[in-house]
């Protein structure tokens, strides 16, 4: 084992009920003017009453204005809110597009350049405003991570903050927020959460800790996911999947993740597929490259799947996880192929240079990729 460091939200407060516990936490914080992070389906939804019924002694605002893709303008414009109210923490109520906005104007709030200059890693170098993530989807992870990821419309691309600033300083995890989570939005996310922990276990810098919380994390997901889809009021298939979700972000928070996330940026980026989506998409295309390298890695996911691995070689059982994922995506409504995306089967080449120069990420990946592999899963997914 190499010397690894473990990095969360600084507290986790989860299960039922954890939602209940805002207002007590604000106050150890000492934030009293809290500026609620959150987008326009949850602020119509009546979850945000959860929140603000426990600010009756606070004066509060919410911004709602999130896109589900967040660009640079966005972010700025929640940044010069936050500051007109004078408010001293904030609180992300959202999927990862919320949680990502609130993070950076957590850190944007006393930063004196501007957005682009915190680009890339480690370039924040303080963060004093208090922050709150709680997910309502499962989702993310971005409640535990220290990234914060961002669309660039002139580049077309996605971009990256990447510092331990960004880090919350409290994670609330719990699933009634989650229960009134859309359908598509539930199996995106949920399969996106299941990436994180594959790419994770996969990931070339993993470690015990990051392998134990990845496996818990797929036998939840596998199994709790379908339900969620299917029975959205079921709270303990919602309960299973936020945690789950949690496990995973703790995971690929450390571990890193891999070429799924590369090859889906562009696809964020250029034709604003949903970020869930383009990973659930990819996921079962990038799989089948990576598993000639780490048939034993497979055999354990197989085994984590629930898969009859004692009748089973390890290339049968690395076959049968790529197969269970295709199911999963299919049971839950996640398009087959590129093409049903309408993205133009022309465009594969500027794709894969785009992916190909998401180093930070193929690092992670557990068998290297050029431009002609990248190349080629583009064509498997159309």
């Amino acid at each position: 084992m190499s010397v690894s460091s473990f990095k969360s939200a600084h507290q986790l407060i989860t299960g039922k009920g954890a939602a209940q516990e805002l207002a007590e936490q604000l106050s150890k914080l000492g934030v009293e003017n809290p500026f609620i992070v959150t987008d326009k389906g949850v602020s119509s939804s009546g979850t945000l009453t959860v929140i603000t019924d426990q600010l009756s002694e606070n004066s509060y605002a919410i911004y709602d204005n999130i896109s589900p893709e967040p660009e640079v303008s966005v972010v700025q414009a929640c940044v010069d809110a936050f500051q007109q109210g004078r408010h001293d923490g904030v609180v992300a109520v959202g999927g990862g597009s919320a949680m990502d906005t609130a993070k950076c104007v957590a850190v944007m709030a006393e930063h004196t350049g501007d957005l682009e200059s915190l680009f890339g890693e480690n370039a924040v170098s303080q963060r004093s405003i208090p922050l709150i993530a709680i997910p309502t989807t499962a989702g993310t992870g971005s409640e535990v991570t220290n990234i914060a990821i961002l669309s660039d419309p002139e580049a077309q691309i996605k971009r990256g903050i990447v510092s331990d600033f960004l880090l919350p300083d409290v994670a609330i995890v719990s699933p009634e927020m989650t229960l009134s989570c859309p359908r598509g939005v539930t199996a995106a996310s949920g399969v996106d959460a299941l990436v994180h922990a594959v790419e994770a276990y996969l990931s070339n810098f993993s470690s015990p800790i990051t392998d134990a919380l990845a496996i818990k994390a797929m036998t939840l997901i596998i199994h709790a996911l379908p339900k969620a889809f299917s029975e959205p009021q079921n709270l303990q298939a919602r309960e299973d999947m936020a945690t789950g979700s949690l496990l995973a972000g703790l995971a690929f928070g450390n571990a890193g993740v891999g070429a799924v996330h590369a090859l889906a940026y562009p696809l964020g980026g250029r034709y604003h597929i949903p970020h869930g989506v383009s990973n659930a998409l990819l996921l079962p295309y990038v799989m089948e490259y990576n598993k000639p390298v780490c048939l034993e890695r497979f055999y354990d996911i197989a085994q984590a799947f629930g898969e009859p691995v004692h009748t089973l070689t390890k290339s049968q059982a690395a076959d049968q996880v790529t197969c269970r994922l295709r199911k999963l995506c299919n049971d839950v409504e996640i398009p087959k192929n590129l093409s049903e995306l309408n993205i133009p089967k022309g465009d594969i080449n500027q794709m894969a240079e785009e992916a190909f120069n998401v180093k930070r990420l193929l690092r992670n990946n557990p068998r290297a990729l050029t431009l002609g592999d990248i190349t080629a899963i583009y064509q498997a997914a159309f």
